[in-house]
């Protein structure tokens, strides 16, 4: 099975001002869209778990990713979302596809969130971009010197991450920001991948709350990294050694948590000062 057209009414992507339906098909010129018409669509966990492994190259994984169609609640729900839209991006087109990674080729640090917000990536197409979790995720990685600028609006906006790359545990928008365990199993291949080819270059994995630690956990124990039972417990700062790399927790940057102050921008500054000298990034 190949990505097909999607048919809809087109708006001008706020930037580029080019037309697109929504969702957007496949190859049809969104800003970083790694997929083309032709790309194959996993339409089931068993072929997500088959294709994954088989990927030689993040630009292959992140075309894979961008068409998966393995969850039908996820693509049922992000897809409604795409085409209902919120009031305020009424006149935008919405990517309405899975989020994949992005950022350095070789990156020296992996940031690993939970999953794209319906109204951020699921929209924009780039993972923590167009919502108050990516302004303030992007904004710590400008000011410690791991990106070139703060703004992060949308997936044409000049942001570029310096050794870095950002993933979800889950590629996809889910309603209730709350995956099924059985939507985080189909989806935790994709991962796996992302992770067999970065990981001879990556030296600290950033795991944003207590759900991207545990997948950043089972990620290395899938990758034949040594995990010591009991597990390392997720905590704000917490650091686990696992072979060459180092696992450090970060409260993730919810509004929830930003809003109330659990999350400050001087400890996630910490954070990722720590990260970038740890990873001897540049």
């Amino acid at each position: 099975m190949h990505a097909g057209k999607v048919v809809g009414v087109q708006l001008p992507h706020p930037r580029t001002g080019a037309r697109f339906s929504s969702p957007v098909p496949p190859g049809s010129g969104w800003p970083g869209d790694p997929a083309t018409p032709r790309t194959a669509v996993a339409s089931t966990a068993a072929q997500v778990a088959s294709m994954a492994p088989e990927v030689q190259s993040l630009e292959e994984l992140d075309a894979a990713v961008s068409v998966c169609r393995a969850c039908p609640r996820l693509v049922e729900w992000r897809e409604e979302v795409a085409i209902v839209k919120r009031k305020s991006y009424a006149d935008e087109p919405y990517w309405g596809r899975p989020a994949p990674g992005w950022g350095a080729a070789r990156p020296r640090v992996l940031i690993v969130g939970l999953a794209p917000a319906a109204h951020g990536a699921n929209r924009t197409g780039r993972v923590f971009t167009g919502d108050r979790s990516g302004d303030f995720l992007y904004a710590a990685l400008h000011r410690v010197g791991l990106a070139n600028q703060s703004v992060c609006v949308d997936a044409a906006d000049g942001l570029v991450l310096n050794g870095t790359r950002v993933a979800a545990a889950v590629r996809c928008a889910p309603p209730g920001n709350a995956p099924t365990p059985a939507e985080r199993a189909t989806c935790a291949p994709w991962l796996d991948a992302e992770w067999r080819l970065t990981a001879p270059y990556v030296r600290v994995i950033v795991a944003l709350g207590g759900f991207a630690w545990r997948a950043a956990l089972q990620m290395l124990r899938t990758g034949g990294v040594t995990v010591p039972t009991p597990a390392p417990k997720f905590g704000h700062g917490a650091t686990a050694e696992l072979g060459d790399v180092a696992l450090v927790g970060c409260y993730h940057p919810s509004q929830q948590n930003t809003f109330t102050g659990k999350l400050t921008p001087q400890m996630f500054d910490d954070v990722f000062r720590q990260a970038k000298a740890r990873a001897s990034v540049g």
